[in-house]
C-alpha cells in the first residue's frame, strides 16, 4: 500500500507494506527521492547509491509491538562523497525511532517507574533510566535567584546524600523551586546565601535548624510560622492530658477512651450526638481533661477568629493569645503550660502568618506527593535522580499528552 494513515511521526514516509509476524507488526517503509546537499563539496545531488534495510523499534500499534523496516537510502555525490539521506524517523546510531525515544522519555517523568515504563515500552530498565538521565540534563530548570516569598520545607528521602531532604517552593505560587542534599544548617545557610539576595519573607514550620540557617544567610527575613504547626501544640498538649488521666479509668472505659480519641480533636459543634454522649462522659469523669477541653476549644475560637481579621486587626490578634496564654496560666495543666512556651518562643513567627496570610500548606502537598513517587519506586538511591524525578514531575504534569 502507497499511502500512510496519518501515523504521527510519519507524515512524510511511504509506507509500502505491513505485515504481522510472531505477535509484533512491521512497516515496510521508504522516503521519497529528493536533492541533498553533499556534505563534503556542498553540492546538490539526487543520485542514489544503495540501499539498506534497518530495523528500528516504533510506539505500539494497535496494542502490539511494532517495528519500521526502514529501507534506508544512500546518495552519492559527483566529488565520490557517499552519505545516508536525512530523515526524521531515527536518529543516527538509534535502533529506536525519534517518537519512541521522545515518548519514553516522557513516560519516564510522567509513569510510575523506570522499571514499569521500561516494560511497556518492551526495553530495558537501564535504557529507561538513560532516557530519563538524559531528559534531566537539558530540561531540569535551574534556579538562579530565589524569588521574593519562598518556602522551606523537609522530607524523608534515604538517599546517598541523607536521610532527610529539604524542598523549596515558591510561597506565592506553590511551584518548587529546589531540593537540597540534606537538612544540616550548613547546607541550608549555603544555599540561601547564594541564591537568597532578593528573598523577604520565609515560611517555614517550627525548626530551630532551619530558623538559624535563614536568619545567619539572610539580611533580616520576614519568618512565618506554618499554622498547622504550631495549632498541633495545642491538640497534642491536650493528648498528653488524655493519656495521662485515662489511665485512672475503670479498664472498660479507658480502652473505650483511647478508641474514642477524635471526638476531643473535633469541634464541639459538628459532633455528632453519639459523639456528644461520648464525650460528655469522659469529661465527666475527669476535671484536668474537661479544662484541656476547654482550653483546646478556646484557642480554637481565637484561631477560627483572626483567622478573617489577622491582616488588619494584628493587636487583637496578640491580645486574644495573650488573654490564652493567661487562661492556660491559671488553669495549671503542665501539659498545656509546656505547649504555650513553645507558642511565646515562636510567637512573632505565629503573629506574622496571621499579617502576611502565608502558609507552608502546598509545600506539604508537593512532600505527600514525593513519598508517593519514592514508594512506587521502591526508593531511590541516588539523590540527583530523586531531586530530578521530583522536579520534572510538577515541571511536566500540566502537560496532557498521553503515551506509551
Amino acid at each position: 500500500m502507497n499511502f500512510n494513515m496519518n501515523l504521527p511521526g510519519l507524515e512524510d514516509v511511504i509506507i509500502t507494506r505491513t505485515e504481522e509476524l510472531e505477535g509484533s507488526y512491521y512497516l515496510h517503509v521508504k522516503l521519497p527521492i529528493k536533492k541533498h546537499k553533499c556534505p563534503a563539496c556542498g553540492e546538490l545531488t539526487s543520485r542514489v547509491h544503495d540501499y539498506r534495510t534497518q530495523k528500528i523499534q516504533h510506539l505500539k500499534l494497535f496494542e502490539r509491538t511494532t517495528y519500521l523496516l526502514y529501507r534506508k537510502r544512500r546518495y552519492v555525490c559527483s566529488c565520490g562523497k557517499r552519505f545516508a539521506e536525512e530523515n526524521n524517523i531515527v536518529n543516527r546510531y538509534q535502533r529506536h525511532s525519534i517518537e519512541w525515544n521522545q515518548a519514553l522519555g516522557l513516560r519516564t517523568v510522567k509513569g510510575k517507574d523506570f522499571k514499569d515504563t521500561a516494560e511497556q515500552f518492551r526495553t530495558s530498565q537501564k535504557t529507561a533510566i538513560r532516557r530519563f538521565d538524559q531528559i534531566a540534563s537539558s530540561s531540569l530548570k535551574k534556579v538562579d535567584t530565589l524569588p521574593r516569598v519562598i518556602s522551606i520545607d523537609e522530607y524523608k528521602g534515604d538517599t546517598s546524600a541523607g536521610k532527610y531532604q529539604v524542598i523549596i517552593t515558591d510561597g506565592e505560587t506553590g511551584t518548587p523551586l529546589d531540593i537540597l542534599p540534606n537538612r544540616s544548617v550548613k547546607t541550608v545557610k549555603k544555599y540561601l546565601r547564594e541564591k537568597g539576595s532578593e528573598v523577604q519573607m520565609v515560611v517555614m514550620d517550627m525548626s530551630y535548624s532551619f530558623k538559624s540557617a535563614v536568619q545567619q544567610a539572610l539580611d533580616n527575613p520576614i519568618i512565618v510560622a506554618d499554622r498547622f504547626h504550631f495549632c498541633r501544640y495545642i491538640y497534642w498538649a491536650l493528648n498528653r492530658v488524655r493519656r495521662r488521666v485515662q489511665n485512672e479509668f475503670h479498664d472498660y472505659d479507658r480502652k473505650k477512651c483511647k478508641r474514642m480519641k477524635h471526638v476531643f480533636d473535633k469541634p464541639y459543634e459538628e459532633l455528632t450526638y453519639k459523639q456528644h454522649w461520648y464525650l460528655e462522659r469522659y469529661l465527666g469523669l475527669s476535671e484536668d481533661l474537661r479544662t484541656a477541653y476547654a482550653l483546646k476549644e478556646a484557642f480554637r475560637e481565637w484561631f477560627d477568629k483572626v483567622k478573617k481579621v489577622g491582616t488588619t486587626q494584628l493587636g487583637e490578634v496578640k491580645q486574644g493569645l495573650y488573654r490564652f496564654y493567661h487562661q492556660v496560666e491559671k488553669s495549671g495543666l503542665e501539659e498545656f503550660i509546656k505547649a504555650i512556651k513553645t507558642l511565646q518562643n515562636w510567637q512573632v513567627e505565629i503573629l506574622n502568618s496571621f499579617a502576611f496570610d502565608y502558609n507552608n500548606g502546598v509545600t506539604e502537598g508537593l512532600n505527600n506527593q514525593t513519598k508517593v513517587i519514592k514508594r512506587n519506586a521502591f526508593g531511590f538511591q541516588r539523590y540527583d535522580r530523586l531531586k530530578s524525578r521530583v522536579l520534572l514531575h510538577h515541571q511536566y504534569k500540566s502537560l496532557e499528552i498521553q503515551v506509551g
